[in-house]
């Protein structure tokens, strides 16, 4: 009976020894985005894009150094708020996250990106496209989108040449994002032999138009380039209708979402808006981003707004360096992710340059007709 016994325990112990040595090793994963306020449509693409890549990374059963990983999302909202950003930061950093991916802003990113820097984190942006947020030397920051000195350069070039904007008015929302876009647009105006009539600004949570619109229509601008997101952008290309003011409206990746149509209430004419995403992809990428979005339309019953897929990817990239490095310790597969390079995704291939931008990125000009986005050309 004694050695019976014996024999049960010693199976037992080997076991709950072998339960012990295939332990599943936890990979906390942060993100964050607004989902709640005015852009929370845009933050809540960004976080389901998240989910989505979590999702699938453990029912393909990654192993990383001998161990298999289960993802783990730690979400968090930042409101759009800079102050909530890194408020948001350091919690993720207190429960000791392996990486983080975003933030949506650049006004929240950016001062985030010192706090993931100081703890040693690995931060990626699906979508901060102010050129400051890789500027200031933090090796632990990567973003996976073009910066705005390309995407505003090359809509400022657009309107000047392509549209033959004659008097161009540029308005910016004083955010990170909205002013730095418009800074780089105005530029690339003036380089192309453009003219900029007017420059005017608002503030990301304006509602009322009418006095900059105003002063802009004595002007008679054939082109309005707006630096901000869509949820201002509606209602301006609004009041714009009624002050009869029939410029081409442009701007970038902020306001180029779904929701663009129903935020300025049937007022866009077909064609009339033209903007630009920080990515695009072209020929064979093309299926992979298509399959994404029916992947992720049956998954959660919504179209992609902007970001999903570039936070789908860089999660992804994220967990590639983990493997290979072989171990999910960030000062471990740091310098593997620095080192990114070739790396097919939903998005287009990435590969990182040596401040952790993404190298060759692309931009996908879009207008809009009948209600819906329709692609323009992908332009690197």
């Amino acid at each position: 009976m004694q050695i019976k016994l014996n024999i049960v325990v010693g199976a037992v112990a080997a076991l709950l020894s072998g339960a012990a040595m295939s332990q599943d090793l936890i990979v906390k994963i942060g993100h964050v985005a607004p989902t709640s306020g005015a852009i929370a449509h845009l933050g809540k693409d960004n976080e389901l894009g998240a989910r989505l890549a979590i999702e699938d990374l453990n029912a393909k059963g990654v192993m990383i150094g001998g161990k298999k990983a289960k993802f783990e999302l730690l979400a968090e909202d930042d409101a759009g708020d800079p102050k909530q950003g890194t408020a948001a930061a350091q919690k993720l950093v207190d429960s000791k996250v392996n990486g983080v991916v975003g933030h949506l802003n650049s006004g929240t990113s950016i001062p985030a990106s010192k706090v993931y820097s100081d703890a040693g984190i690995p931060q990626i942006s699906p979508s901060a496209t102010n050129p400051k947020f890789t500027r200031n030397g933090y090796k632990t920051t990567f973003r996976v989108v073009a910066d705005d000195v390309h995407l505003g350069g090359t809509l400022g070039r657009y309107a000047a040449k392509d549209l033959k904007g004659k008097s161009i008015a540029v308005i910016d929302d004083r955010t990170a994002y909205g002013q730095g876009v418009a800074d780089e647009f105005e530029k690339g105006v003036k380089g192309a032999g453009g003219k900029v009539v007017g420059r005017e600004f608002t503030n990301d949570k304006a509602t009322d138009f009418t006095a900059i619109l105003t002063s802009l229509k004595g002007k008679k601008p054939d082109v309005v380039f707006f630096g901000g997101m869509d949820a201002v952008a509606g209602p301006m290309l609004r009041q714009m209708k009624q002050l009869g003011i029939e410029a081409k409206f442009m701007g970038g990746d902020g306001i180029c979402s779904g929701e663009l149509p129903k935020l300025a209430a049937g007022t866009m004419g077909d064609g009339q808006v033209v903007c630009a995403e920080a990515g695009g992809v072209e020929g064979e990428a093309k299926k992979s981003m298509d399959d994404f979005k029916a992947k992720f339309k049956a998954k959660f019953n919504v179209d992609v707004q902007i970001y999903a897929p570039y936070v789908y990817d860089a999660v992804n990239v994220m967990a590639a360096a983990m493997v290979k490095a072989g171990s999910a310790d960030p000062a471990k597969y740091l310098p593997v992710l620095a080192k990114t390079a070739g790396y097919k995704g939903v998005t287009g291939t990435i590969a990182f340059d040596e401040k952790g931008d993404i190298k060759n990125g692309a931009l996908t000009l879009y207008t809009y007709k009948g209600g819906a986005r329709e692609q323009l050309a992908v332009v690197r």
